[in-house]
């Protein structure tokens, strides 16, 4: 199974993420974490990569429905938006498939949640694109 929706930005990283925060936050996805991969693997082991930003986007009305059908699906919501450089100048935007919340656990109750959040993240990368 694909477990992340990708688009391609023809758009060099620092223009691309504010962009990116802004079309999830169209779509009731508010921004909570911003974690810097690029900087902690540089501070904390020394490695270099390229320029790789993992926003912690959460949709509250989702989470919440999603949360009481199953407390434990808080390590699956489709939370997490990766926004990296691709080295030509372009940018590559990743976010989790919320299907994963229905198929990894086995619950069909999760689905409508699923289906809802899918929409929401297509049309922010459909956005994004266009």
């Amino acid at each position: 199974m694909e477990y992340a929706r990708t688009i391609t930005l023809d758009l060099p990283y620092d223009q691309a993420v504010p962009r990116v925060k802004e079309a999830f936050a169209d779509q009731g996805f508010g921004t909570l974490t911003e974690i810097d991969v690029r900087a902690t693997l540089k501070n904390k082991i020394g490695e270099d990569i390229e320029d790789y930003v993992i926003l912690g986007a959460c949709n509250p009305h989702l989470a919440h429905r999603a949360l009481d059908i199953e407390r434990e699906i808080g390590l699956l919501l489709p939370c997490n938006v990766v926004v990296r450089a691709a080295g030509d100048g372009t940018t590559l935007v990743q976010a989790l498939d919320p299907r994963v919340m229905v198929s990894v656990p086995g619950r069909s109750e999760m689905e409508p949640v699923a289906e809802e959040a899918g929409r929401r993240i297509q049309a922010a990368l459909d956005a994004l694109k266009g």
